[in-house]
């Protein structure tokens, strides 16, 4: 069994996985991010490898990195965006420019689906990444989330909590309308920004969701999309049970 991060803007999500992910959770970095692992991973057996992939400040991968050598005398393995890699091939003139995490997601959502696919990653960040159908990343798009464009609006005059409700588009007060409008507007722009994928790849993609803010999004969606909560983690997971490495 191996155990698998991803250590996002926000949070480290980790998972023990051999074909499938098993037991997992969610840590928070905090002011003690290596108390963390200790209370939440200790009691683990130990894995045959562990891996990560990360897009947070460097000091949590490098507590992390120490803890495990630490704890289980293991190197920890960090995923790379790679040129290619496991069917996927990176369109990105500097390859390693891509995130690591997309590149992640986009690895597994191959390894799930071997025809053209959209991956919405719904973190701190929005990412929207087209894989055709020869698992060629065509490129994408990287917008704000939610929680960026909340508090976004706390600095302008007159917002002071983003707590309402989104449950309509005729608000009644501020704080409903910067919930709702957020909500309904990224929910618009991910429509948006599918339609003209499908229109360039020449083709009606799969569509997988992923992210923290995947469940806030779905009902919202006019497309058609599959959630997968844990795509990124199935991604490194996938890396380390195929190459053995990142």
């Amino acid at each position: 069994m191996n155990l698998v991060f991803d250590l996002g803007n926000s949070r480290c999500k980790w998972a023990l996985a051999d074909r499938d992910l098993a037991q997992g959770g969610v840590l928070l970095y905090g002011g003690d991010f290596a108390r963390e692992l200790e209370n939440n991973l200790s009691a683990l057996p130990r894995p045959q490898q562990v891996a990560a992939v990360c897009v947070a400040a460097t000091e949590h991968l490098h507590t992390l990195m120490h803890w495990v050598r630490r704890h289980w005398n293991l190197d920890l393995q960090t995923i790379v965006t790679r040129a290619t890699q496991l069917g996927v091939t990176n369109s990105y003139k500097d390859p390693i420019q891509l995130g690591a995490d997309r590149w992640a997601a986009l690895v597994a959502a191959r390894a799930r689906l071997t025809d053209s696919v959209c991956v919405v990653d719904c973190g701190t960040a929005v990412t929207i990444d087209a894989l055709d159908q020869n698992g060629l990343f065509r490129g994408g798009v990287i917008l704000p989330g939610l929680a960026l464009m909340r508090d976004a609006l706390l600095r302008t005059q007159g917002v002071r909590n983003v707590s309402g409700n989104a449950g309509s588009a005729l608000a009644l007060s501020t704080a409903d309308g910067v919930v709702a409008g957020t909500l309904y507007g990224l929910a618009g722009a991910i429509d948006r920004v599918l339609d003209e994928q499908a229109a360039l790849l020449g083709s009606a993609p799969q569509t997988l969701i992923t992210g923290g803010d995947a469940q806030s999004l779905l009902a919202l969606l006019r497309h058609d999309v599959q959630y997968t909560p844990d795509l990124v983690l199935e991604g490194v997971a996938y890396i380390v049970r195929m190459e053995g490495s990142a």
